[in-house]
């Protein structure tokens, strides 16, 4: 087999084929290449105005989910009015449930002025009426003719007077509300209750100020007061409310408390709204993963989905401090709420949370990588133009765009697609304006993208460098050169946050007399997960199928991850241990200037592992540590050669004949290359032909079914079964 030419190793685009100069003479990105799907879905959810039709836009972080909603709000919300405002006042029939009114949009805070002056006017007027010669004359002539009906004549005599007091206030405030026939109705109830309270009037005195209170009116007063909630005076749409926190009281809202004579004490002036209030009307925007991490704030939010109102419950009585409290009127609500989070925590909820099937039926999928080609090179562009502009930084020359879009497929993992994090992209493009701007530059060019980059893994690979160092001093035993048997070099990549390199492992297998078992070291220790265990079960599958189709398997063989300290899991490495398996049954050594990575089925096909670049890198600089020796190599599985975007120091050692990338299709063209003899293959009746591997593994196998059925003979003979 030849080895891969240094132009399948990497991909790059020609910055010639970009139609600019810098990036300054490009225009700010517009619209989300490569996310049909997604757009669609919002466009739908957010035009959908039916019950349940809620969404959860999901995707992994950075990925640009808020931006696309929200450049979708924007024109939705562009032709729609302004959301009503809403406010509490007093409940003059039952004072523990203040009521809700709504109004248009700005209204509300005028009335609230309108009112603060109404309780301004009446501090005045009441006061003064009473000192008036005239209330003082007809008091004294009814205290002067006592009798049963007095304290009814004075009680009359005060409502008298405080209604011709209040009566021109009260229809001042009417005069800007009469369009609004629950404002109405209110301050009718408002001037009834004035006159209805006057003697309390007699003794107003300046009461405790309270929290969030703008004056300090007299006790009497106090309930006249407007609380504003949501105020949308000026805003030009429905509103668009992104809540975080998203605890119990930031969603729903609150009523506070104030500390009174060893008691805590409340009113309608302080119930707070939440984020669902400021969102009624318009669209409310969450992280799931936020909002569920507070059971209550999860809970509370689909009550208000499902009743379609917003309720603030009071809070528990408990301990020895004597809480009064009151219930506020629910508020109606009217909002489309947006959920943000994985894939995962979408697919959980859906299936173990009922209620959330029903209020969030639109799925907003985004994709995690975008297309390669000249659509997604100019959109990469036109997202640096933007960043450049938005952030004040340096514009991008069209060869350090092109470096950019070559990253972008490495991130990806894919030589055919471009990572679509566009947070990472935007992290990159500030970083190597950094460079840029320390040069003295004033234009970014390829040269601070290539620091840029390099800066990031120099901060990240200090573990990978210790590990390097181990190998290197025999700490941690792994052959780059010679031969053995049953033994052979994998590859186990490690993730440390968002740097992930490749540890070289080796990997031996032993084999004895025995009935078929394949034994997992690892597995058997509790170091191995179930992928693992399940590519060591292939293993067993294959050489049944292959070397046991008319004798038993009398195989006893086991394999291990040596000098391993930590769980091993997935299938990446079956390729590797089944050729140490085969070298161990052939005993024909391997070459350990190889190393090998790729999963096997059960008829022996390679198929596809991730992180392959991160993979051959790592042994490759392990190679180049020790020395090039122009035998050195990896072998992966074939169909990952699509997957390639090596560094440029691995293609130019592939190019001057120093070390070799192989893509292998089955374990026949793995074991060949491994040991420099061939495979062979069966017969029609399953004989392998030739003195290749295979045929050496068959002829141990069958060694290994003869000494074990002689044994069982022998043993038959030397304890012969008696019956009674």
């Amino acid at each position: 087999m030849k080895p891969l030419s240094p132009d399948q190793l990497v991909r790059h685009w020609d910055p010639a084929t970009l139609p600019f100069e810098t990036t300054a003479e490009l225009p700010d990105v517009t619209e989300y290449f490569g996310q049909t799907r997604a757009v669609e879905a919002v466009s739908f959810g957010l035009s959908m105005h039916r019950e349940g039709f809620n969404l959860y836009v999901m995707g992994p972080p950075g990925i640009g989910k808020q931006s696309l909603v929200r450049h979708c709000l924007a024109a939705e919300v562009a032709a729609r009015p302004a959301a009503a405002d809403w406010c509490y006042v007093m409940n003059f029939a039952d004072a523990r449930k203040p009521r809700a009114l709504a109004l248009p949009a700005g209204r509300a805070v005028r009335l609230q002025r309108a009112m603060a002056a109404f309780v301004d006017g009446l501090g005045t007027a009441i006061p003064a009426i009473f000192d008036s010669d005239e209330y003082r004359a007809r008091r004294a002539q009814i205290e002067r003719t006592p009798s049963e009906h007095e304290p009814a004549s004075l009680r009359a005599l005060n409502q008298e007077f405080t209604r011709y007091a209040a009566s021109p206030l009260v229809e001042e405030v009417k005069a800007g509300f009469r369009d609004l026939p629950q404002v109405i109705a209110y301050l009718d109830e408002a001037g009834a209750d004035v006159v209805e309270n006057a003697d309390l009037f007699l003794k107003t005195r300046p009461a405790r100020p309270l929290p969030g209170l703008a004056a300090d009116p007299g006790a009497a007063l106090r309930r006249y007061l407007v609380n504003v909630l949501v105020d949308h005076g000026a805003s030009h749409g429905p509103p668009v409310v992104f809540a975080d926190p998203c605890g119990l009281a930031d969603l729903v809202g609150r009523v506070e408390h104030a500390a009174q004579l060893g008691a805590l004490v409340t009113d309608f002036t302080l119930i707070r709204a939440g984020a669902v209030h400021r969102a009624n009307g318009g669209y409310l925007l969450l992280d799931a993963f936020k909002v569920l991490t507070h059971p209550d704030a999860w809970e509370a939010l689909k009550r208000c989905l499902r009743s379609g109102e917003i309720r603030i419950d009071p809070p528990a009585c408990s301990g020895p401090v004597s809480i009064v409290s009151i219930e506020p009127e629910p508020v109606p609500l009217e909002a489309k709420v947006v959920l943000f989070g994985d894939r995962l925590l979408y697919y959980l909820l859906h299936e173990y949370d009922p209620d959330f099937r029903e209020l969030f039926k639109v799925q907003v999928d985004f994709s995690d990588r975008l297309p390669w080609g000249a659509e997604g090179a100019d959109f990469y562009a036109r997202v640096t133009a933007t960043v450049c502009r938005r952030d004040g930084l340096l514009p991008f020359n069209r060869g350090a765009v092109a470096r950019i879009v070559d990253h972008g497929a490495r991130t990806s993992e894919d030589s055919e697609k471009l990572s679509a994090h566009m947070q990472d992209l935007a992290d990159l493009l500030r970083e190597a304006d950094y460079w840029a701007r320390a040069a003295g530059k004033t234009v970014t060019d390829r040269t601070e993208v290539e620091r840029a980059i390099a800066a990031r893994v120099r901060r990240a690979d200090r573990l990978r460098d210790e590990v390097h160092d181990a190998i290197l001093r025999n700490v941690l035993c792994i052959d780059s050169t010679g031969a053995r048997v049953g033994q052979v070099n994998g590859l186990s990549v490690l993730r440390l946050g968002d740097f992930e390199f490749a540890e070289p492992t080796r990997i031996t297998a032993t084999v004895r007399l025995g009935e078929g078992d394949v034994v997992d070291i690892q597995r058997e220790v509790d170091m191995g997960g179930a992928l693992h265990a399940k590519g060591v079960m292939i293993l067993a599958s294959f050489l049944g199928a292959r070397f046991a189709k008319t004798a038993p398997l009398s195989l006893a063989a086991s394999l291990v991850f040596e000098q391993t300290y930590e769980p091993v899991e997935g299938d990446s490495a079956s390729l590797a241990e089944l050729c140490a398996l085969l070298s161990a049954l052939a005993e024909v050594p391997v070459r350990q200037s190889f190393a090998v990575t790729g999963s096997v089925d059960q008829h022996g096909h390679v198929q596809t592992i991730g992180a392959v670049n991160e993979k051959i890198e790592g042994f490759f600089d392990l190679c180049a540590k020790r020395g090039l020796t122009a035998d050195q190599g990896v072998l992966i599985p074939a169909s990952n050669v699509t997957h390639l975007m090596l560094r440029e120091d691995v293609v130019d050692a592939v190019r001057a004949g120093r070390f070799a990338v192989y893509a292998v299709a089955t374990v026949d063209e793995a074991i060949e290359l491994l040991t420099g003899l061939p495979a062979g293959a069966p017969d029609a009746r399953g004989v392998m032909a030739d003195d290749g591997i295979n045929a050496r593994v068959q002829t141990r196998l069958h060694e290994f079914s003869l000494i074990r059925r002689d044994y069982g003979r022998r043993g038959k003979h030397r304890f012969p079964r008696h019956h009674d």
